[in-house]
């Protein structure tokens, strides 16, 4: 009895971990590089529009020609952009204004990338709080692609093959991504459960939607039609999969039961793209992934700032931060992918969460 009671009373270790995180919170924060860049999100913004607005123009131009598959490309590329100024909108980086930052998003994912606000928030929210948890994760759950081995091993018999093969699926994949996200936006706004603004998102979704392929049917032969809606979609879904793929994939995978602390979590889940601003431009930001996941409100320009006190920090506490390059993260991902098929990926426990619990 005086065993369980000096138990119960005995005081929890601090988690040094935890507590230096704390700290390097503070050093982002005295370093201004939580302050809004509006300024920076404006220039962007513009660019895409004029962009956007010449790629029409374009279309207007060429008219019955095949020469429209690349207006195609570049609007999916545009669509793409749109996405990831979307995203940092939803994340609070771009405007000091939590209901402008709201409906920012909410135009652009519905109105410009065809994907609605709504249900990417709740996605999105819950990969962040658990970024490759088992049954937590929903960018890791059962699908067309087993991220882990207890989704490949419950695979019926006669897909084991192409399981075992399926990091090389993964690209020919990626391009019905955009097409995938659309129909989960308008499954998720017809749903029973209540959904925020959901009249508002459904029109303009709708219209997004509907609009491209009426105006290409309208003005364009049958064949170039189909090409330029298929192409578009495809760059898009093909672009948006690519440079999210690396974030991630290949990278820790956590048992639900796991306890790691949110430092822990993030960086070891977490890989960043190095490219400098190219790789910025190219992956919206998302390359410099574990300081994103760390302070999810940081705006674009200040994550490049913030890698060194992560790098230095991470290092400090001996936790491993993982960097490469763009071709080097698809090679890891199709050998872990496949490696997942063959029953051999891992399951990371923390024992860090022991030693401090």
């Amino acid at each position: 009895m005086g065993l369980s009671s000096s138990a119960s009373e005995r005081p929890a270790r601090p988690n040094r971990v935890v507590n230096s995180y704390l700290a390097l919170q503070k050093e982002v924060r005295a370093r201004g590089l939580m302050e809004r860049r509006r300024g920076y999100y404006i220039t962007v913004f513009v660019i895409l529009m004029l962009a956007w607005g010449g790629a029409w123009t374009g279309f207007a131009i060429i008219g019955a020609s095949w020469f429209q598959v690349l207006v195609a490309v570049g609007l999916g590329v545009l669509m793409t952009q749109f996405a990831f100024l979307a995203h940092e909108a939803a994340h609070r980086q771009v405007f000091a204004s939590w209901s402008v930052n709201e409906w920012s998003a909410r135009i652009l994912g519905n109105g410009l990338t065809g994907i609605s606000y709504a249900m990417w928030q709740q996605k999105h929210s819950r990969h962040h709080s658990n970024p490759n948890v088992i049954g937590q994760d929903p960018d890791i759950r059962p699908g067309t692609i087993a991220f882990h081995d207890a989704v490949a091993a419950a695979r019926p018999r006669w897909l084991r093959f192409p399981t075992r093969h399926q990091g090389y699926l993964l690209f020919p994949v990626l391009p019905f991504l955009g097409l995938a996200l659309q129909v989960d936006s308008f499954r998720f706004l017809f749903r029973r459960a209540p959904v925020q603004r959901r009249a508002v998102e459904i029109s303009i979704l709708a219209a997004r939607v509907c609009a491209v392929p009426a105006l290409a049917f309208w003005l364009l032969p049958p064949g170039i039609a189909a090409a330029f809606v298929g192409i578009q979609q495809g760059v898009f879904g093909l672009y948006m999969g690519a440079t999210f793929a690396p974030n991630h994939k290949g990278m820790k995978v956590f048992a639900a039961s796991s306890k790691a602390d949110f430092l822990t979590r993030q960086v070891l889940a977490s890989r960043n793209i190095t490219g400098g601003w190219a790789m910025d431009v190219f992956m919206g930001g998302l390359n410099r992934q574990i300081e994103h996941h760390l302070f999810p409100t940081m705006p674009r320009p200040a994550l490049r700032h913030a890698e060194a006190l992560v790098r230095a920090h991470c290092a400090r506490q001996g936790i491993p931060y993982t960097a490469t390059t763009l071709p080097a993260s698809y090679a890891i991902i199709v050998r872990y992918l496949n490696a997942v098929g063959h029953g051999h990926g891992s399951i990371f426990q923390c024992p860090l969460a022991a030693q401090h619990r």
